[in-house]
């Protein structure tokens, strides 16, 4: 296995830069000093009081508290140097054995395990440690087998993006345009009911270039883009309102609008979505002619955007399903379309790291989406 190594670690600060072992080391030889001076006093204090009293029964206990004091010195000693073979052994060879297993997984060896016999809780914990080790090695190695799936799915959608694109779209038109010439010449040997096929024929074809025109447009978010930089969100809603002159013009539509800000994003994508937002608002108009709204709010790091109109509106209970692709809420001879414009624009949000939902608590008629976007700071050029 072979990843980069881990960061090196944050270096220690004030008395955490001393080992272990020098911590017990300077402890033992404190502690020893403290007790070899009190001895040392004490025998001191006995031949001060030996000296005093010459009682025999006296410099006898005298003897016998030195002889006691020494027998606690030797003890103490022993038990210093037992203490430190088992703090040596027990203890830091131990955490020096964990910390080189340690040092070695951090150098990039992931594969290499972690095991230490003691203490009972270093053993423990070098091995929920290793256990942890184990399941991020796996982890890592599905999400690198997904990842390498992942780009190999991509280069095979870019290739069908291509044919799409290409080599399927000549034969659709040509059977569209052959069926219209079959129509025009023999127009006037066929019925009703050939023309009627023809006509089906047509709109057929017609409508799966469309389809494949709006599959090729959601495949590509987030994979053939430009870079995200600082764009003014009121140009671009010229942009699409300038696309849609012809539509708004036949259906009277009026569209207004808040001070839009700038934002970072795809100038291209954020067109693409407000042109496909105020379309959609267009086409599910009520009777009255359309009036549609584009409003702007600063919400901490993110400008909340919205399109709202006089339309039929939308019922709460399909917010979700109105963003899935080829959802559709209507029969396709009442309102035409692929049912991937709304999936398409939520798509383009999210890939901006926004989000985008159908605002079911507006007090105005018709239907209203939110939507968020990062704004743009002030380094952006």
């Amino acid at each position: 296995m072979s990843i980069n190594p881990l960061p090196p670690p944050k270096e220690p600060t004030g008395l955490g830069r001393l080992p272990v072992a020098r911590w017990f080391l300077v402890m033992g030889l404190v502690a020893g000093v403290v007790l070899l001076a009190g001895i040392v006093v004490a025998m001191m204090f006995g031949a001060r009081a030996r000296a005093l009293a010459q009682v025999p029964a006296v410099e006898q206990q005298l003897d016998q508290l030195n002889l006691a004091l020494i027998v606690l010195f030797a003890v103490m000693l022993a038990f210093g140097i037992a203490l430190a073979f088992i703090i040596r052994y027990v203890v830091l060879k131990p955490i020096d054995q964990l910390t080189q297993q340690v040092r070695t997984v951090a150098a990039g060896d992931f594969d290499h395990a972690l095991h230490v016999d003691r203490p009972a809780e270093l053993a423990e914990l070098s091995s929920h440690v290793d256990s942890m080790r184990g399941r991020i090695v796996s982890a890592w190695r599905t999400a690198d087998d997904q990842a390498e799936e992942l780009r190999r799915s991509n280069g095979e959608l870019e290739q069908f993006a291509y044919v799409a694109s290409h080599d399927l779209q000549e034969p659709l038109r040509k059977v569209a345009s052959f069926t219209q010439m079959l129509e025009q010449r023999y127009g006037s040997q066929l019925d009703d009911r050939a023309k009627q096929y023809i006509h089906y024929a047509v709109d057929g074809a017609k409508r799966m270039q469309l389809l494949i025109n709006d599959l090729l447009d959601f495949s590509r978010v987030g994979r053939v883009t430009g870079e995200r930089t600082a764009v003014d969100a009121g140009k671009a809603l010229d942009t699409a309102l300038e696309n849609l002159s012809a539509t708004i013009e036949d259906t009277e539509a009026t569209v207004t609008r808040d001070e839009l800000p700038a934002v970072r994003g795809n100038r291209v994508q954020l067109t693409q979505l407000f042109q496909n937002l105020i379309e959609n608002a267009i086409k599910f108009r009520s009777e009255a002619s359309p009036r549609i709204h584009i409003g702007a709010t600063r919400s901490g790091d993110m400008w909340e955007f919205s399109c709202s109109d006089n339309g039929i509106g939308v019922e709460p209970k399909y917010a979700d399903r109105i963003f899935l692709i080829f959802q559709r809420l209507h029969p396709r001879d009442v309102y035409p379309g692929t049912g991937i414009g709304l999936a398409l624009c939520r798509k383009i949000v999210e890939y901006h790291g926004g989000q985008l939902w159908l605002d079911g608590d507006a007090e105005s008629q018709g239907t209203t989406f939110r939507w968020t976007l990062p704004a743009a700071g002030d380094d952006d050029e």
